[in-house]
């Protein structure tokens, strides 16, 4: 055990682990405050137009906003900033002295490794915990104080439980106000019960659902028995997440609050659990996709070239957008191309091993 950590204290692991994540944070911190310039500049006019005060523009919105294009961009940046200090190196023939000490190739890359799963580890950290959090309060912030309409959907069917179904005309997601709600119970042969109104809501405070203008109808063998009335509080098994039909209300949910909500919806038979199975691996992947970026970057910026570090910045940025690509493409197959949610979300990431591993074997050492 001694030994082994006598491997990682060694003077060069520190000195590239060091310019490693220091580049990393460096160029990120560099792009955060470029984004946070350019929204703040399409976005001014309705901080005033709304009345925001500065203190929860700062606070409430940018505090919120920033997490997410952190997280978004760092397998990209742990992609580039590896090409960036590495091409340093090598046109300094450091690596060159490097290797020329005694130090094998695949021993440096090391210190890369344990970098890049020190950021890997943070980034996953973030989509299933920091992101989330700060998404509901940006979405919640910006629903009450920046927008004007409510957004509504329509015509759409939950499964409440195995033999019974809730049948909604439209619901206006911010005052929890639905319109012709029908639910039925089927029996064996015939629709044993129906209960339907003109308008509904769901009250918090009781956690119950509201019917106005309500009727039941019980159907038996006998015959029918009909039942009407003006108010009337209920409970269903369906939640207002269920209601809203948003495949984007998982950029909210923690890992385990989405593994939850995947087994209920294929349960009720919602229709949105691949949004969420998608979204469950795309945390994982895209984190772990910066332990294969920042081994390609490696073996990208480790081929020495006359032309220098620029002829590096455009190879990795036509890889680094490449994979991009493929990760929206086959987000894309998999919702609407019959893909499997895993195998889309993970093939850009199974391609691109393949790749690193190739250029790994063939660059310079």
């Amino acid at each position: 055990m001694q030994s082994f950590l006598l491997i990682f204290m060694q003077i060069i692991d520190r000195y590239i682990f060091v310019k490693f994540i220091s580049s990393f944070f460096y160029a990120i911190t560099l792009l955060m405050a470029i984004i946070v310039v350019f929204d703040f500049s399409e976005n001014v006019s309705r901080f005033i137009d709304y009345k925001i005060s500065w203190t929860d523009v700062i606070v409430k919105y940018y505090i919120n906003f920033i997490p997410y294009f952190f997280n978004l961009f760092i397998p990209l940046f742990a992609f580039m900033s590896t090409i960036w200090f590495t091409s340093k190196l090598s046109s300094n023939n450091e690596i060159v002295a490097i290797l020329s000490g005694g130090m094998n190739f695949y021993r440096m890359l090391v210190p890369y490794i344990v970098g890049s799963v020190c950021i890997a580890s943070i980034a996953i950290f973030m989509s299933n915990v920091v992101v989330p959090r700060t998404q509901y309060n940006f979405q919640t912030f910006q629903n009450q104080s920046m927008t004007r309409w409510a957004k509504t959907t329509s015509n759409f069917h939950v499964r409440n439980s195995l033999n019974s179904y809730i049948y909604i005309d439209h619901w206006n997601i911010k005052e929890k106000r639905g319109y012709r709600f029908c639910y039925d119970e089927l029996g064996e042969f015939f629709v044993n019960f129906r209960l339907t109104a003109r308008e509904f809501t769901y009250d918090d405070s009781l956690k119950v659902w509201r019917l106005y203008n309500y009727s039941k109808r019980i159907t038996s063998q006998t015959g029918e028995k009909l039942y009407s009335g003006d108010v009337m509080d209920t409970v269903f098994n369906i939640s207002l997440l269920d209601l809203s039909q948003d495949e984007k209300a998982c950029q909210e949910m923690t890992f385990g609050a989405i593994l939850k909500y995947i087994r209920e919806d294929k349960e009720k038979g919602g229709g949105m659990a691949k949004y969420y199975i998608i979204e469950a691996h795309k945390r994982i992947a895209n984190s772990l996709g910066t332990i294969i970026m920042t081994l390609l970057g490696l073996s990208v910026a480790t081929r020495k070239t006359r032309r220098g570090v620029g002829v590096h910045l455009f190879i990795g940025i036509a890889l680094g957008f490449t994979f991009i690509f493929l990760q929206q493409v086959s987000t894309v197959f998999s919702i609407y191309g019959g893909f499997s949610p895993a195998l889309g979300t993970w093939m850009p990431n199974i391609i691109y091993v393949f790749i690193c591993f190739f250029m790994i074997r063939t660059c310079q050492k």
